[in-house]
């Protein structure tokens, strides 16, 4: 079987059922694991190709939206040489990645007509079963099957040991910098299961854009950065050069709640197996255990002295 698949979550899947070798196609997002990154990409964003600025990405997105233009363009002839029997793709982002309508020209150029799997997880236990759905459409559906039962066992066990804390923090997600916007889908879930409480997001809804008087109303004890597809390290380099916004962060760093900054790609933004490690981390850092200090690469504390230690002369 030819698996194309144009989301890096179920890309994520794909590599977990041991199935990377039947890989002919992937977005330019898929980069996790390692040994996805040979195969060829598909896809090419439309905005934010050289970076750029959040507030600069965000402008572009909403302009081309507004046109009815597309956000990525689909190499319909590397497509075609692929030759996919299957064919994994999402309708749940449109901003994401490329969307089943996007598809229908290219499909129709194949000689023959693959499988097409839809996947528009919106919770944890959604994209737990979209992991069976895709071992099933990949014959593996033991494989996958036994991949979500150790993934649920996981999740139970956060359940368990947070349930048993007397406090529940007060947590705000933010998903976007500049406009900032609160984290949705799954999200607010992940919160709720690591023993906190999303005082602005809302579980299986989508993320909305708010205010800093919204997120400073909410009373927030712990905020939680995480801008969609971002690292640790480009998250505070966007915080550094954001101008007048910097200086927001800066001053809101120096008082009130704790600021967390996280690995939001590899454990947040994308609907795949490593939510779980997410939760786990967010455990982690809502009931912090002494001389456990947290991976730098997955989190830090934010401090304002972070910030003005890296702005430009």
């Amino acid at each position: 079987m030819r698996i194309c698949s144009l989301i890096p979550g179920a890309t994520e899947v794909i590599a977990a059922l041991g199935l990377t070798d039947r890989l002919v196609g992937i977005s330019h997002e898929c980069d996790f694991p390692a040994s996805v990154r040979h195969v060829p990409v598909m896809i090419e964003p439309l905005v934010g190709k050289d970076g750029g600025s959040g507030v600069e990405i965000d402008r572009q997105v909403k302009e081309l939206v507004a046109a009815g233009q597309r956000l990525y363009r689909l190499n319909e002839d590397a497509f075609c040489r692929a030759r996919p029997d299957l064919i994994l793709t999402q309708d749940l982002c449109h901003v994401c990645s490329v969307t089943p309508d996007q598809l229908t020209h290219a499909i129709e150029s194949l000689q023959h007509r693959p499988n097409v799997l839809t996947l528009s997880p919106t919770t944890l236990d959604d994209m737990i079963q979209d992991i069976e759905r895709i071992s099933e459409a990949t014959g593996v559906l033991a494989k996958g099957q036994a991949l979500a039962r150790k993934l649920r066992r996981r999740v139970d066990h956060v359940r368990a040991e947070t349930g048993r804390t007397s406090s529940r923090p007060r947590v705000v997600c933010l998903e976007w910098l500049d406009p900032l916007y609160v984290a949705g889908h799954w999200v607010p879930e992940m919160v709720e299961l690591a023993g906190g409480r999303d005082v602005l997001g809302s579980p299986d809804a989508p993320s909305y854009e708010t205010t800093w008087h919204a997120v400073e109303a909410a009373q927030p004890d712990v905020i939680l950065v995480m801008p969609c597809g971002y690292s640790v390290e480009r998250t505070i380099n966007e915080i550094r050069h954001t101008g007048h916004t910097g200086d927001a962060w800066r001053r809101a760093c120096g008082e009130g709640p704790d600021f967390y900054v996280v690995d939001a790609a590899s454990f947040f933004s994308r609907p795949g197996p490593r939510l779980v490690d997410g939760v786990e981390l967010l455990a982690a850092i809502l009931h912090r255990i002494p001389d456990h200090p947290l991976d730098p690469a997955k989190a830090i504390k934010l401090e304002a002295t972070t910030l003005t230690a890296g702005r430009s002369s």
